[in-house]
């Protein structure tokens, strides 16, 4: 399973239709610095990465990484004709900040379940429905050269959600999913007072559903992950502004000051005060 954290978003940077004779072969090639989404529609193909080898066949999907080395393991037997989209997913963030997220020392370190969305692509796929991906690559290849950036990176985008669903299944995609609108719906109201009604309400599913479901997505329950989101929020106010501590407090949604420092504590091991001042020396 490849997983690719968001944001930012995959870019697009092409696609094809490649058809190979009787005794073509793939090329061998290592780091090539994009994602390669090879999709069969016929014949096949034998082809290695990093020491796993495949044989893909008719509506066969193989996902071949950036800094791999691709190879191929014997030339086609027969005519074999493949999609292949190329893509890029390279989060680009200043050294400094970096090396502080690494060894968790920046102000800025967000936990890995604030993240809004985690794209899960398989490595290797039979596809259920083939048809329709074909077809979803077929508009990437018929567009006209005037297609705009956002269309393209639009049709990127559906492609790679049809393949996580296929991978996955509906009953899956849908629980993950509903988690991630749970996650957006907090970050966007963590200055207010939120409950589980409110969320049950504002997303028409039962609010022990929803728990499940952000148990299972992020593991943990939707007031843990708030309180997460409000505890980073305040991190970065501390180093980012003058206000006071019980301004802080209320700002990221804290009716009172002395629980959001109790928490702050807990969570952290500094009191927003020290926390604050070990950044602004």
């Amino acid at each position: 399973m490849i997983e690719l954290h968001m944001p930012p978003l995959p870019y697009y940077l092409g696609s094809g239709l490649t058809e190979y004779k009787n005794g073509d072969q793939h090329p061998h090639r290592s780091n090539i610095g994009a994602y390669d989404l090879l999709i069969l529609v016929r014949g096949e193909m034998y082809i290695g990465e990093n020491g796993s080898q495949w044989t893909l066949t008719e509506g066969d999907m193989l996902l071949l990484l950036p800094d791999g080395e691709h190879y191929p393991i014997q030339p086609c037997d027969q005519d074999t004709v493949f999609y292949w989209v190329h893509f890029e997913h390279a989060p680009r963030r200043d050294a400094s900040v970096a090396e502080e997220v690494e060894n968790n020392t920046s102000p800025y370190t967000t936990r890995p379940f604030i993240n809004p969305y985690t794209l899960r692509l398989p490595k290797y796929m039979h596809l259920t429905d083939s048809r329709t991906v074909f077809g979803m690559v077929e508009q990437l290849l018929t567009q006209p050269s005037t297609l705009s950036f956002w269309q393209e990176q639009q049709l990127l985008g559906e492609l790679l959600s049809l393949l996580e669903e296929e991978c996955f299944g509906r009953t899956d995609s849908v629980a993950s999913r509903l988690a991630e609108r749970t996650a957006a719906y907090l970050q966007a109201n963590y200055r207010e007072k939120v409950t589980n009604e409110a969320i049950a309400s504002a997303l028409h599913f039962h609010p022990n559903y929803i728990v499940r479901c952000m148990k299972s997505r992020y593991g943990c329950t939707p007031s843990d992950y708030l309180q997460q989101f409000r505890l980073e929020r305040a991190k970065r106010l501390l180093v980012t502004t003058d206000w006071s501590i019980d301004r802080v407090a209320e700002e990221v949604g804290f009716r009172y000051s002395p629980y959001f420092s109790s928490c702050f504590k807990r969570e952290f091991g500094f009191s927003p005060l020290q926390f604050r001042k070990q950044y602004l020396k």
